[in-house]
This record gives structure tokens, C-alpha cells and sequence, in this order.
């Protein structure tokens, strides 16, 4: 058999989810493995073992991992040190004035991933303009690279004033560093981020260095472990900005996956609403520990160019995606004042939630749907895992007691809870920047999204709940659409209207022929290669851009790119003004295209309708102990099916319901339809 298939695994807090497409047949598989925290290659390849082909028969492999990202929120990631230029060694630690400090009292700036004892500062000086004045010592780069190797750090940023404009300073600090401290790992700020703002571009280059030497390990064990099993394919990690980068790029830079986590379900989301057209969609990705809300509008997912992790500023494009700790394992638990609540603590995969029978003792989430009957025991999750209803009530029982409340009545409000909690997420997206809820559909997926996405759509005005097939590992499907990219910058703050189109272009050409050089580096022929251009745009005087599309040859660039510019910040901002505008960056995205899998079209029904499997008593309320939900198995189900609630639709990877009032049909690509028409406690909406 020659290597054709592809794999798609993401690892999640829980599980590891599993998407095999046969691109010959269109197929997909859909599959769970556990996740193995202490061992992360190991639920990788036992992903690989859930794939119906073997190793050596997966022609392309992309992988998306919260371990850098895991590193960071547990700050287990490397000792790292900062290098900068003569008198600006604080830059890092100084940061910039956050206008939260005049009226919010509970804020705390944000703690910083090293210390000023881990700060240096080298003779050297470039100009905004790239000129050099002063130009790098080498007696005391070599100094400073001794020091740092005496102190045994494992990981340092080099981050010179200016070396956007002129990187050569920062490229002998590398060589520098080479010859005097050999087992350091290394990143350039530029190399990262070739814009403007010493303290973000400075920033980026730290989180990439703290986290640069566990990426780096755990990749090579994996490719080490692969090439061992015969796989001999193409490795694509995703990336924060929404495409996939190689496996080799990943090592050199991997702030890119920080925030990739979330990336592939968003990926997915937008590849989905062409499919299906709906082209704006809230999509909630609500999986084993943690729940990302995002945004796709006409059919694209929203990107950002600056990203923040605990307020420290990523300066690199990133999707717009928020996320909160509400998962399937959140911990249910009192707080301080003897109030319940869920989250953000997690039992992830080890031991997980009681109702896994794994040792754990701990109430959650999922426990709680367990004890209404959102699940059940009779369908294994993943195939494999089936619940213990018992364990989970007597996880629950200690709270319930404490409250003076029945089992049932205390998941209600633990469900309740995480509901509400999730529709915080939302209206983060939406309503705090100026969008209504009401004018989009709801997009759910992850192992637990289904099991909330209909009370929160119903709470908030959401009319239509859309469900995609293989919901449980839909993000990892969406790594399957994940193009290789590369985002390319070059800061240019000039007046729009005096832009100087030859100096324009020149910069352009020297990023598009770096950025061809590089997808032709990694296999990508000519006819798979794009390069998009933009402009970062701003009226005079402001302090943050907006980005807009390079204008087409032919196109008076002036008026294009005001008419646009205009459009967008009325958009995004609520307003425009008459100030003159100016450009401030100059940004060059190039795409290796892979090929992208469609989802394949469901029979029809000939005769009949959809028949449930029997019914289950779901706690609704004191009042409404026990409500019959019909059964359905959703592998059964066929384009055009249609079930009126309420009911539970079970499904390989995770399960949905919906309730007295909603009304459900199945596309034609198997995506569930829900008309919602009903608040979970009663009456209409």
C-alpha cells in the first residue's frame, strides 16, 4: 500500500482526538485516545495505533499540542535570560503603562517569566532608520555570552533596539553565543516579529525562548519515535495564526503554537460555513478542560495581529479566540464563602472525572450531566470508556449534603453554572465589542459542547444551533484544512498619501522572495505558492492599526486603501474621522497550499423517519424530576432527518441534546440543524 491517508491529532487536556481521512474515498474516521500527560509522545502514538492504516502508510501527519502553552500556565518552561541593548536592559520588565491601573484596584501587572538578575546588556546600537550607531562589541558579547553560560541557562533572548530595521547586530549575537555558550538555545527578536515596539517584540522573544527547549525535545522525541514506526510523510504542526507550519519551523519558533490549540476547530469552523453557508458564526470548542469561543465572519475566521498570553503581548498573528477553564473536567467545588462553583481547576485525563473510574474522587462537569442524564452509561465514550453513574453521585454526594441539596438538584446547578460561565465567553466576543449574538448561529463542537450549546443559545437570542459531524474531534478535523503560512512584516510608518510606491514594492519583493524560497524549501512547487499583501492602517496619531488588503495592480492605492480603511474601522470602532491617514507596517502572508478534505454528502432517507432507541429521564427541575428524552444514535441518522425535542443524540465522540421546543434536521453533509425554541427551566423564549 503507497502512503495516501492523512492524520489529524489534538491533544487536549482529556483526550487526544483522532481524524484519518482516506483521500481516496473521502472518508473520515473520527476517534478518542486518552491523553498521557506525563508522557506526551505516548497518546500520540497511540493515536496513530487508532488509525486504520499503519505508520508507514499516513502520507501527511498535522499535530496541534498545548505543551508550550501548558509550560507557560504552569511556568515550567526553561530558564531563560534576555539580552539587550546598553541601556535599555529593563525593557522587558518595565512593560508599558496599562491605562487598567487607574480605576480597576484589583489589577496586578501581569508576572513577568524572569527576573532582572537574568538581564543583560551589550555595547551596541542601531537607528530606527537601520543605521548603525554604534556598532556591537564583541569583547563584551562575548563577556555577557560567558556569563550566561556560567549561570547555566537553557534558553536566551537576543533583543537589540532597532533590529527590526536592521537585524545584523542580533546575528553575530547568535554566532556569539554559538562559539562561548554551545547548548543555549537561542531566538532573535526580529526573527520573530520585524515591527516596531521594543517591549512586544522584546516580550515575544522571551516566551519564545522559555518554551523553545521543551518544544524542541518533545518534537524530536516524537519524530524519533515516528521515523522508528516507518512514517516517512509530510509532519505539519498548527499554528496560532490559523495555517500549520512544518515540523522543523515549529522548533525555531515555537511561540507560533502557543495559542495553536483552538486554531484547528476555528480552521475547521470557517472551512464548514462555505460548506454549509452560513457565513457568520460564534463557534464554542468546549473540550475536557478548558471552552474557546471565536468569531467567523463572512466565512472567515477572525485574525488579530498581536496576541497576548496573561497579559504578556505575542507579536505575532493570532485567530481572536477567548478562552475560560469550563470544561468536561472542571472541578465542581465551594468557594471561600461556601458558594458553588465550577472550574477553572480540571481533573484532566489523569485521573479525570470520577464517573471515569480511574481513582478519581473529585466531582466535575461531566459528572454533573452524568447525574441528570445528559449522559448515560449505555454508549461508551470514544468507543471505549464507559460511565459509572454511581461513582459519579457519590462524587457529588459530599456537596450536595454540605448545601442541603439532592444530587440531581445540585448538577442542575452545576450544568447551570457552566452555562452561565459560557455565555460570559460569548458576549466577550460579541456584545462587549458591539456585536449582537442574535445575528449569528452557533457553532458547537468539542466533546462537551453539545451537551450546553442549546441552553446558552437559548439564553442569549442565538436562533439556530449548528452541530458538525464528528463534533468530539472537529478541531483536529479542521487541522486537516490547515494551509502551511508564513506572516512576513515590515514596519514603514509614513503618510498614505506620500507612500512611495517603489520603496513599497522593493520591501514586498524581498519578503515574497524570502517567503518563496522558504515553501520551496519545504516542498511546496510553485503553483501551491500565494503571497497576500496588506497594510496595517491608522489615522494620524492613533495608537493601534487596522489591516486591510493590499490593493490590486490597477487599483489607486490612496483612495482603495482610505475607502477600506474607512469600512473597517467603522467595523470595528463604531466611527470614522477625517484625520489623515498613514501606514505603519507592511505585512506579506505566504501560503503553501495543501490539499483540503471536504466533508462527504449523507444519504437521504428513502421512507420513513428517524426512529429513537428508547427514552431516558432527564432532571430538568424540582418540579420536572425525571422528563422522558427520546434516544437517537446520531451515526444512524440521514441527510433530512428531522427530530422535535426534547431528546439525547449520542454519537461515537460526544453527545447532544436539546429540549421541548427545538426542533432538529441533519444536512446534507450530516450537520445537525437546531431550531431553538425553548429556555431550559420552562416557557418560551
Amino acid at each position: 500500500m503507497t502512503n495516501t491517508s492523512r492524520l489529524a491529532i489534538d491533544v487536549g487536556g482529556t483526550f487526544t482526538d483522532v481524524v484519518e481521512l482516506v483521500p481516496e474515498t473521502g472518508e473520515l474516521r473520527f476517534d478518542k485516545v486518552p491523553t498521557t500527560p506525563r508522557s506526551p509522545t505516548t497518546g500520540v502514538m497511540d493515536a496513530f495505533g487508532a488509525a486504520t492504516v499503519g505508520i508507514g502508510d499516513i502520507a501527511m501527519f498535522t499535530h496541534g499540542t498545548t505543551l508550550g502553552l501548558n509550560a507557560l500556565l504552569t511556568r515550567t518552561g526553561a530558564r531563560t535570560a534576555v539580552i539587550g541593548t546598553k541601556g535599555f536592559r529593563d525593557v522587558y520588565l518595565l512593560g508599558r503603562t496599562d491605562r487598567r491601573t487607574n480605576y480597576d484596584i484589583t489589577y496586578s501587572k501581569p508576572a513577568p517569566l524572569l527576573e532582572r538578575y537574568d538581564t543583560f546588556e551589550v555595547l551596541e546600537r542601531s537607528l530606527f532608520d537601520g543605521s548603525v550607531h554604534r556598532p556591537l562589541d564583541l569583547e563584551d558579547a562575548r563577556r555577557v555570552a560567558a556569563v550566561v553560560a556560567e549561570r547555566g541557562y537553557r534558553s536566551v533572548a537576543v533583543a537589540f533596539l532597532h533590529s527590526y530595521a536592521n537585524p545584523a547586530h542580533e546575528l553575530r549575537m547568535r554566532e556569539v553565543l554559538a562559539e562561548v555558550a554551545p547548548d543555549v538555545a537561542v531566538t532573535l527578536s526580529h526573527e520573530l516579529s520585524r515591527e516596531y515596539r521594543e517591549y512586544e517584540r522584546t516580550s515575544t522573544a522571551v516566551l519564545d525562548a522559555y518554551v523553545k527547549p521543551i518544544v524542541r525535545r518533545y518534537l524530536r522525541a516524537l519524530e524519533d519515535e515516528l521515523a522508528a514506526g516507518g512514517f516517512s510523510g509530510r509532519f505539519l504542526m498548527t499554528r496560532s495564526g490559523g495555517g500549520s507550519m512544518t515540523a522543523a519551523t515549529a522548533r525555531e519558533q515555537p511561540v507560533s503554537l502557543i495559542l495553536s490549540g483552538p486554531a484547528g476547530g476555528v480552521i475547521g469552523a470557517a472551512a464548514l460555513s462555505e460548506l454549509i453557508g452560513a457565513p457568520n458564526l460564534i463557534t464554542i470548542d468546549m473540550g475536557g478542560t478548558s471552552l474557546d469561543a471565536s468569531l467567523v465572519l463572512d466565512h472567515e475566521a477572525v485574525l488579530y495581529q498581536g496576541a497576548e498570553f496573561e497579559q504578556l503581548p505575542i507579536n505575532t498573528p493570532s485567530l481572536y479566540i477567548h478562552t475560560i477553564g469550563a470544561g468536561g473536567g472542571s472541578v465542581v467545588h465551594l468557594d471561600g464563602a461556601g458558594a458553588l462553583q465550577v472550574g477553572p481547576q480540571s481533573a484532566g485525563a489523569a485521573p479525570g472525572p470520577a464517573s471515569y473510574g480511574r481513582g478519581g474522587t473529585i466531582p466535575t462537569f461531566t459528572d454533573a450531566a452524568l447525574a441528570i442524564g445528559y449522559l448515560g452509561t449505555e454508549t461508551p465514550l470514544g468507543g471505549k470508556l464507559r460511565l459509572d453513574a454511581e461513582l459519579a453521585a457519590k462524587a457529588l454526594e459530599p456537596i450536595a449534603a454540605e448545601l442541603g441539596m439532592a444530587v440531581p438538584a445540585l448538577a442542575r446547578g452545576v450544568v447551570r453554572i457552566s452555562t452561565t460561565k459560557i455565555m460570559g465567553a460569548v458576549r466577550a466576543i460579541t456584545v462587549e465589542v458591539g456585536r449582537d449574538p442574535k445575528d449569528f448561529s452557533l457553532l458547537s463542537f468539542g466533546g462537551g459542547g453539545g451537551l450546553v450549546a442549546v441552553d446558552v443559545a437559548s439564553e442569549l437570542g442565538i436562533p439556530i444551533v449548528i452541530v458538525p459531524p464528528g463534533q468530539g474531534a472537529f478541531s483536529a478535523f479542521g487541522m486537516l484544512m490547515a494551509d502551511v503560512q508564513h506572516d512576513f512584516s515590515r514596519t514603514s510608518v509614513s503618510a498614505l498619501a506620500g507612500l512611495d510606491p517603489a520603496r513599497v514594492e522593493a520591501a514586498y519583493a524581498g519578503m515574497e522572495e524570502e517567503a518563496e524560497a522558504m515553501l520551496a524549501s519545504e516542498g511546496f512547487d510553485a503553483g501551491r505558492r500565494t503571497m497576500t499583501r496588506s497594510l496595517d492602517v491608522r489615522y494620524a496619531g492613533q495608537e493601534h492599526s487596522v489591516t486591510v488588503a493590499f490593493p490590486q495592480p490597477g487599483q489607486d492605492m490612496v483612495a482603495t486603501v482610505e475607502k477600506t480603511f474607512a469600512e473597517l474601522h467603522e467595523r470595528q470602532y463604531g466611527h470614522t474621522m477625517t484625520d489623515p491617514v498613514e501606514v505603519t507596517t507592511l505585512r506579506l502572508r505566504a501560503t503553501g497550499s495543501v490539499d483540503r478534505p471536504t466533508l462527504p454528502v449523507l444519504a437521504e432517507r428513502v421512507s420513513g423517519s428517524a426512529r429513537p432507541d428508547g427514552t431516558r429521564p432527564v432532571y430538568v427541575s424540582a418540579d420536572q424530576p425525571a422528563v422522558p428524552y427520546s434516544l437517537y444514535t446520531r451515526e444512524a441518522l440521514l441527510a433530512g432527518d428531522e427530530i422535535t425535542g426534547p431528546a439525547v443524540i449520542a454519537e461515537h465522540t460526544a453527545t447532544t441534546v436539546i429540549h421541548a421546543g427545538d426542533h432538529l434536521s441533519v444536512g446534507r453533509h450530516g450537520e445537525l440543524v437546531i431550531r431553538v425554541g425553548h429556555d431550559i427551566e420552562g416557557g418560551a423564549r
